[in-house]
């Protein structure tokens, strides 16, 4: 199994990171296209539709996407949008997490797919404009939602229970542990510091999205987003294994060999990308 991880992963940084830092931001969008195509169709599969209906739901996915950026382009989309996906995540996920794994099968279908496609439709357009932006701001916050996951994780085999008698959501994800939670909080906010002492240093650098908050708002306001952004990294997940775990299923798919389905790499970032814009539009909003 380690040896699959190990050379699925290879494949996918040879593919990634060409596309990443090629001058035309093109490359990489198209690369994620082809994901959140992918995503589309695991979520159309966990919603009970058939192969075939799944497949073009991934379709109608990417072509959305393009459309969108078609009309929208370099101007980037307007802080009205990433405000509602930032909304929906922060009330639908809070929602979906109370009512927990019973709750899933009670959404009529056709909500359950125009929730899907448009939390992805929404994470592609936070890419492309992201990566718009430059490869660092892209990079810092997509380290944010890594560096979450690897602090959550190392801090809750330390202290897992150590200062709290109860797990997170122990219906949802028996793993997880409020310790972890905070040590990926805590691990998030020194990512951030260091950041933004790094970018300081390299002034030739494209600014990332914590020099952006910091200059414009301010260390405190910085601390703040941060904070946000990694809970909301939590939620992300919770959601995507509540759903799993409503339809009885481990992982998202097999595309990827060793490490489960797009979805199971990417939910920490579908509510976290539009939030993170979000918070860009706004503090360069005159």
């Amino acid at each position: 199994m380690l040896r699959q991880r190990i050379l699925t992963a290879l494949v996918l940084l040879a593919i990634v990171l060409p596309a990443l830092f090629h001058p035309d931001p093109r490359a990489f969008n198209g690369v994620v296209l082809l994901a959140i195509a992918a995503a589309a169709w695991e979520w159309g599969r966990l919603s009970g539709w058939s192969q075939l209906l799944a497949l073009a739901l991934g379709a109608a996915c990417a072509a959305l996407c393009v459309l969108a950026w078609g009309l929208i382009g370099a101007a980037g989309a307007p802080l009205w949008l990433w405000a509602f996906g930032a909304g929906a995540w922060v009330l639908g996920g809070g929602l979906l997490l109370r009512a927990g794994v019973a709750g899933w099968p009670r959404i009529p279908q056709a909500l359950r797919l125009l929730g899907g496609l448009l939390a992805l439709w929404l994470a592609w357009l936070a890419v492309a404009q992201a990566r718009g932006q430059g490869v660092n701001f892209l990079l810092s916050i997509l380290a944010l939602v890594w560096v979450a996951d690897i602090g959550a994780y190392f801090a809750g085999r330390a202290l897992g229970l150590r200062f709290t008698r109860g797990k997170l959501a122990p219906t949802i994800s028996p793993g997880k542990s409020w310790e972890g939670v905070w040590g990926g909080m805590l691990a998030t906010v020194v990512l951030a510091i260091v950041w933004v002492v790094l970018d300081a240093a390299q002034p030739t650098w494209s600014p990332s999205f914590y020099s952006h908050v910091q200059r414009n708002a301010g260390w405190p306001a910085l601390v703040a987003v941060v904070l946000c952004l990694a809970a909301m990294s939590v939620v992300g997940d919770l959601v995507e294994s509540l759903i799993k775990r409503s339809v009885g299923v481990k992982d998202s798919s097999h595309l990827l060999p060793g490490h489960g389905g797009v979805l199971d790499r990417i939910d920490a970032l579908l509510p976290t990308l539009p939030l993170a814009m979000m918070v860009f539009s706004w503090i360069h909003t005159p």
